[in-house]
């Protein structure tokens, strides 16, 4: 077997837990026994990581996490892209929630307005005007901080 038609083999198998079946566990676990025989480690583990998300279209994830190996898909690098993101995407949550708590505790209940742009900014704008927003006297302090520090 040429090397391009086991790659193109390969590349088929994410796409298989997508065709219809009469047994999704069969069908998974040969996809998975299929995986686990690709040389190339890299390969393996975004194969994996790409069968896993189109799986999860269809079948249940605990069906999905007991036939594929979820070691091998935590160091595909779509997987650790998606950690990341999520990651990234809890810790901004976590600033926005804690400024929001600290600027309506010093100024009361802010203005709607107020709060989207908050929700706009980054985690580390978030940090900062925590920061910083101990050092406000009002409300038109922090308006004013908003508009040295965002575009819009």
């Amino acid at each position: 077997m040429t090397t391009f038609v086991r790659y193109s083999q390969i590349a088929l198998l994410p796409l298989a837990p997508l065709t219809q079946t009469d047994s999704p566990r069969t069908l998974l676990s040969q996809v998975a026994q299929e995986i686990a025989k690709i040389p190339d480690i890299e390969t393996r583990q975004n194969t994996a990581a790409y069968t896993e998300i189109l799986a999860g279209l269809k079948f249940e994830k605990d069906l999905i996490l007991q036939l594929l190996r979820e070691a091998t898909m935590q160091e595909s690098v779509i997987y650790q892209y998606i950690l990341q993101k999520g990651e990234q995407r809890g810790e901004q949550r976590g600033a926005l929630k804690y400024t929001l708590r600290l600027v309506n505790r010093r100024f009361g209940k802010i203005d709607s307005v107020i709060t989207e742009r908050l929700q706009g900014l980054s985690t580390e704008q978030l940090e900062s005007l925590g920061e910083e927003c101990l050092d406000f006297s009002n409300v038109s302090d922090l308006v004013a901080w908003l508009e040295r520090n965002t575009k819009s």
